[in-house]
């Protein structure tokens, strides 16, 4: 039987600065594996796969992607994701399961009512983090239907009345919705829902200096949406 040689102290700091590297390399890989290719992080089309998700989900057909334990292990080092949503802090508004898509996809930022007017640096902030660090290309501002912030401020828009502890300062950032549809034919539940993702929209597309400035370079795209909770349909619209 051979026996073998004993292994020097240089050599095996030699061999052990190898495997470190070796491994330092496995874990840069899995961190950029972690990025989509940058061409399917264009707004257009990640705005296509959101919808083409959407239709997925609609129709019972869902693809359950990225949803494994195994698949958030890569994401441990960073995240990557396609776009940043603005939603309803609601309970049946969950943007994965509508969009039908995986851990890592989207960055959800929830507030009642997707205010963002008013709502202060927690929100214009994180939405700021997604685009100057995340490098999303695409932000949602997803509104739903038979929104309850919406329907306190159609039902308050001309009381006098306080609302109990903070609920009356939300509902007040959303009085400037409702008060653009009073009077214009249609639902004014369903007009109001829109306006106030509108008015979401257009406040980010003139918010300086990050995300404004994107809008204007063509790197960045705002658009609004509304979840129907009855039929499951997410329309986009701007």
């Amino acid at each position: 039987m051979q026996v073998q040689k004993p292994v020097s102290r240089r050599e095996f700091m030699r061999l052990s600065g190898l495997a470190a590297g070796a491994a330092g390399l496995a874990l840069s890989t899995i961190g950029r594996a972690a990025a989509p290719p940058r061409g399917e992080r264009d707004a257009d089309t990640v705005l296509t796969q959101l919808l083409e998700g959407n239709k997925r989900f609609m129709g019972g057909e869902l693809a359950h992607p990225r949803r494994r334990p195994e698949d958030f292990m890569p994401l441990a080092e960073g995240q990557a994701p396609l776009t940043a949503i603005v939603c309803c802090a609601d309970s049946r508004v969950a943007p994965e399961l509508i969009f039908d898509q995986g851990v890592g996809d989207l960055f959800v930022v929830r507030v009642a009512g997707n205010v963002i007017t008013g709502s202060g640096a927690t929100v214009k902030g994180s939405i700021e983090y997604a685009v100057a660090e995340l490098d999303v290309r695409l932000i949602m501002v997803l509104g739903h239907s038979q929104c309850g912030a919406v329907k306190a401020a159609i039902k308050h828009i001309d009381d006098k009345d306080a609302l109990p502890g903070s609920i009356g300062n939300l509902v007040d950032l959303i009085r400037p919705a409702v008060a653009a549809v009073k009077g214009k034919p249609g639902n004014m539940l369903d007009n109001a829902i829109k306006a106030n993702v509108e008015q979401g929209v257009e406040r980010l597309k003139r918010l300086e200096p990050i995300v404004a400035g994107s809008v204007k370079k063509g790197t960045l795209k705002v658009v609004g949406a509304v979840y129907d909770l009855h039929s499951g349909k997410v329309t986009a619209f701007g």
